[in-house]
């Protein structure tokens, strides 16, 4: 099972000097070429041990501080972010061969930005962040819809849904960020930036 990639070279001198403003620059990309869920990633987390898992979620928000997605901070993810701070984030952009890998470290933020997210969700995602302990285990599927059926009628469409306690974002601020491009030949551009004294340095990796 082989592919032939066929793309531009990506060269040193096209890159923003800023990592995540060219991040920006290719998820719009990716955007724009109708990929599924572009925001998609890969989180990838580790207990204190060194034991990996990962699971994909969705990105929320990005900016000059990171990267923010949200989950039940009663996860697994998050219970091994209590643990080791130390993250990987990977986006698959498959159809157009490319994807970004991030490594950082993860930390909550605050109640107001998780609020202000929440209050942004369509109303049925607010009752799931309710009924779904994540992670846990469950005696049934009945079960999980018998404890959303409870949430729509105590909190109907229209009724202020309250933020749960245990839900909220993450944010992974970047150490360093992988811009992979694929091309023929298995002779694949992967820039790096790697941060450097409190500045960010741009170096090429062999494929």
């Amino acid at each position: 099972m082989r592919t032939q990639y066929r793309s531009e070279i990506v060269e040193e001198a096209g890159l923003d000097g800023d990592p995540m403003a060219q991040f920006a620059r290719w998820f719009q990309q990716a955007a724009d070429s109708d990929l599924f869920e572009p925001n998609a990633m890969v989180v990838s987390t580790a207990t204190a041990d060194g034991r990996p898992s990962s699971r994909t979620v969705l990105l929320k928000q990005f900016d000059t501080r990171g990267f923010v997605f949200f989950t039940n901070y009663g996860s697994r993810k998050v219970r091994e972010i209590d643990e080791n701070p130390y993250v990987s984030l990977l986006f698959p952009w498959h159809p157009i061969a490319r994807q970004v890998i991030v490594t950082g470290r993860a930390a909550r933020v605050g109640r107001d930005e998780t609020a202000a997210y929440f209050r942004s969700r369509p109303h049925g995602s607010q009752l799931g962040a309710w009924a779904s302990e994540q992670s846990r285990v469950i005696a049934s599927r009945a079960e999980l819809d018998r404890r959303y059926a409870e949430l729509a009628e105590r909190y109907p469409e229209g009724e202020r849904v309250p933020v749960p306690p245990e839900w909220g974002g993450l944010r992974v601020v970047p150490d360093a960020l992988e811009f992979w491009q694929g091309h023929e030949n298995r002779l694949h551009d992967r820039l790096r930036y790697v941060l450097d004294g409190g500045k960010w340095r741009i170096e090429r990796l062999c494929p």
